[in-house]
């Protein structure tokens, strides 16, 4: 209670919440190697010492805010694809879902593709088994819409892997951009991304024919 604790002091936080705390101080274009953990300490207002209880260094915190980022935003995007109306399009309600995690408050996205791009080599090794997991995912979610529509697939790991790196790139590419060159961005990288569906459900097609 408030009395064991003593005046003034917070109640034990967890990893999320440090982890929260780190991501508040990261400005747009501010890399997670910047950070300090006494700087993160003070934003979650715990004594630095405190910290060490859950991260021994400024780079385990950073490997860990790169997994949440990965985490939260399969979820956000693998709810999309699961939501998605029949009148709608899973490829653009995917994209959109995912532009408009540009400028969601936790900026998990900006995170992995800063820290994709940027980072240190650990962090580009956090960052690619994150989208590791988004293509078995992708990969999974492929297969059964694909087959609930009377399709097959063909090579549905590699067209996983295309369809991934194509949308993070794209994501990349936007960080930058207004709203307008955001939205012409969002139709190019939805053609594309039926172009490689087509593709790869015509080969799947010829396959089952040979």
């Amino acid at each position: 209670d408030q009395a064991s604790r003593g005046p003034g002091r917070r109640p034990e936080i967890d990893r999320d919440h440090i982890i929260a705390a780190a991501v508040r101080r990261l400005g747009s274009n501010r890399s997670v190697a910047t950070l300090s953990l006494r700087e993160v300490a003070r934003e979650a207002g715990i004594a630095p010492n405190s910290i060490y209880r859950h991260f021994q260094n400024i780079d385990e915190l950073a490997v860990a805010m790169i997994d949440q980022a990965g985490r939260s935003l399969r979820t956000i995007i693998g709810a999309a694809r699961q939501r998605v109306a029949e009148q709608r399009s899973v490829i653009r309600s995917s994209v959109e879902v995912f532009l408009a995690q540009l400028d969601a408050d936790d900026r998990f996205l900006q995170i992995l593709l800063r820290e994709g791009s940027i980072g240190s080599a650990e962090f580009r090794a956090a960052v690619e088994r994150e989208l590791d997991f988004f293509e078995e995912e992708l990969q999974r979610d492929l297969v059964r819409l694909s087959a609930a529509h009377g399709g097959v697939v063909h090579e549905p790991k590699l067209t996983a892997r295309a369809m991934t790196r194509l949308v993070f790139a794209m994501g990349a590419r936007a960080l930058d951009m207004d709203a307008a060159e955001r939205q012409q961005l969002a139709e190019e990288t939805v053609t594309m991304l039926r172009l490689i569906m087509v593709g790869t459900l015509a080969m799947g097609a010829m396959a089952i024919d040979q």
